[in-house]
């Protein structure tokens, strides 16, 4: 029955093209129209024996259409060509759309694949029930999430105060990190030389807290969603930098390898975070994090050199005069055997001639060291009559180092010294393993160079922006945490006083600089905060007064039971009619769109529309202001 039924309505619907999209049922749309009683698509539904008997009733004085069920039907009931059961046996899109069966490639499958998770929470102390959005069922829903927004609340903080915005200013977003990620995408694709991201490791004791039995899948779903939105904004020369640990290194790994590519991945850093052991740890303690460091496009993507240290250069501590400046003996040999190589040098003071060790050879040709010869290249010990040694000028090297995969604490910095950098925040309870100033100023040296775009959708405490503030880089920044401005912005404030904690001494940082603070504007996300921070039933149900009023309700719920005398909401603890009530706001409105900017009810200030045209790079709407 339920078949037939089925194909009743697809064939009433296919008299409706407005409705499809291809052959995926936009059924947000149809639903719109189902609520607003549009006369001619009920007409049609109802012309149908079979849909008449299944969701109408015959009364005295007419017929009575089931709106409601209908609606539940097509949310609710697996009936459709395009629900998700069928994809219940194929979860797990890869990167090319390719059902996996489909597919050669070695990827990563998991629960929640194909679907898009908001990732709305706002505190650490809290969980959050997610809603998955499939990305092929629920495409308009994804469409309005992932819509540019409006960005309000707009500050610029210098040494002078508030000054007018300008196109090369860092910038603080304050909101949702995958929604303010796509609203980056008109200015910044393609143009973030460097992303920076420490996201929460999913270690239990993390802020990655979603209340979800599938809290592997959960965390690589949300990791997933905003990688590939990451990916669109790094410049074609760019590179990504993510910390980790053992708990997900392994899984992220292989995602990262179907998000950017496989080719792209240039390497496996090892951070030395912890020196001294821990002595509560069950099996081995863990004195190490990992960086995982992948390429927008690895053939033309290349770091660069580390600065050489005193260190380095005390070895070339021999003069000879003779202007080349000091050098130091090197190795003449190679490993690689060649014949060429193979023959013997004259000592100019003693008249030996020295070969080299049977099985090896030299690393030049006899021409080459005839000429090192001729030009006092070749050092033959402290008496002068031993083997030749190569003079290695330091002004002949490679005026830097290569960097290599192990970073040790001596160079730098651990998670020790990183929580002394944050105690002058006073955010140690919220803050355990900050990263220290040191380590993120050598992948911002090694990725950047000055005034390239730095960008990290993770910001916690603000290490990234504040050295790249101090290394004189551009950067964005965004944290959906309510500490932001007490905690993040408070250290960006003191960097441009001239703060002298963390790397300050080392690049002589004496202040100065700006950042614009903004924030998403807020629509049911306000509600859902000031519902988290109720202390009382009584403030709840003030709340829900105001709710009724002003905010986005889901269509599956009455507010108004909630208010009744009989109504068991009353009886619920505080908690629960917390968790109810923020379930019966409409999880797709929680910021406002910047579509809907000139709306009147919204009330935009002109100054703050002048602000998003110019981001959106709305040349129009900009003139017409000015």
């Amino acid at each position: 029955m339920e078949t037939r039924l089925l194909k009743e309505i697809n064939t009433v619907l296919a008299a409706f093209p407005e409705y499809w999209e291809g052959d995926v049922l936009l059924k947000t749309k149809l639903i719109d129209d189902l609520r607003e009683y549009k006369k001619e698509l009920i007409e049609s539904l109802l012309s149908n024996h079979f849909i008449k008997k299944a969701y109408s009733l015959e009364v005295k004085y007419g017929l009575i259409f089931k709106i409601d069920e209908f609606i539940n039907m097509l949310r609710y009931k697996n009936y459709w060509d395009n629900s998700y059961t069928r994809f219940s046996n194929e979860i797990g899109l890869t990167s090319e759309n390719k059902y996996l069966k489909y597919n050669t490639d070695v990827v990563l499958d998991f629960p929640h694949k194909d679907c898009i998770l908001e990732g709305g929470m706002t505190k650490e102390d809290c969980g959050k029930q997610e809603v998955y959005y499939h990305k092929v069922l629920a495409k308009d829903e994804i469409d309005i999430m992932l819509s540019p927004k409006v960005f309000t609340n707009i500050k610029k903080y210098d040494k002078n105060g508030d000054h007018k915005f300008k196109e090369d200013d860092n910038l603080i977003i304050k909101g949702n990190n995958l929604i303010a990620l796509h609203s980056m995408k008109k200015r910044y694709a393609g143009a973030i030389k460097s992303i920076i991201i420490d996201p929460p490791y999913n270690t239990g004791g993390d802020s990655f807290r979603y209340n979800d039995r599938f809290n592997h899948s959960t965390w690589l779903t949300f990791m997933k969603n905003r990688l590939e939105v990451a990916r669109e904004l790094l410049a074609e020369n760019g590179s990504i930098w993510i910390h980790i640990d053992d708990d997900e290194q392994a899984y992220l790994k292989v995602l990262c390898d179907e998000i950017f590519g496989r080719d792209n991945f240039v390497n496996n850093v090892i951070w030395e975070k912890r020196y001294s052991p821990t002595n509560d740890s069950k099996w081995l303690s863990d004195s190490h994090d990992f960086i995982l460091v992948y390429a927008k496009n690895k053939e033309i993507w290349r770091p660069n050199l580390l600065p050489r240290s005193e260190k380095q250069n005390k070895y070339y501590k021999y003069d000879d005069g003779d202007g080349r400046g000091p050098w130091r003996s090197d190795n003449v040999l190679v490993k690689s055997f060649s014949e060429s190589g193979v023959f013997p040098i004259k000592n100019p003071n003693t008249g030996e001639e020295f070969y080299p060790p049977k099985g090896s050879c030299y690393r030049f040709n006899k021409d080459t060291a005839e000429k090192y010869l001729a030009e006092n290249r070749f050092y033959f010990g402290k008496d002068g009559t031993g083997a030749p040694q190569l003079k290695r000028y330091l002004s002949e090297v490679k005026q830097g180092v290569t960097p290599m995969t192990i970073w040790f604490r001596d160079d730098v910095t651990d998670n020790q010294e990183a929580k002394k950098e944050v105690r002058t925040l006073n955010s140690e309870n919220i803050f355990s393993t900050p990263k220290p100033e040191a380590l993120i100023q050598r992948i911002i040296h090694l990725s950047t160079n000055e005034r390239d775009i730095v960008l990290d959708f993770f910001l916690g405490s603000g290490t990234t922006a504040a050295v790249a503030h101090k290394m004189n880089r551009q950067y964005i920044a965004i944290e959906q945490m309510n500490y932001v401005q007490d905690i993040t912005v408070e250290r960006l404030k003191k960097v441009i006083d001239g703060e002298q904690g963390g790397i300050s001494k080392d690049v002589d940082w004496n202040g100065g600089g700006s950042f614009v603070y903004v924030e998403l504007y807020e629509l049911n996300q306000q509600y859902i905060s000031r519902i988290r921070d109720a202390k009382s039933s009584e403030e709840i149900e003030g709340l829900i007064e105001e709710i009724k009023d002003a905010a986005f309700l889901d269509f599956k719920i009455n507010i108004d039971r909630l208010t009744k005398e009989d109504s068991e909401f009353a009886s619920l603890s505080l908690e629960d009619k917390k968790k109810l009530l923020i379930e019966s706001l409409d999880a797709n409105q929680m910021y406002l769109s910047y579509s809907e900017i000139d709306d009147a009810q919204y009330d935009i200030p002109e100054s703050v529309k002048l602000f998003n045209h110019s981001f959106y790079q709305n040349d129009k709407a900009v003139i017409d202001h000015e």
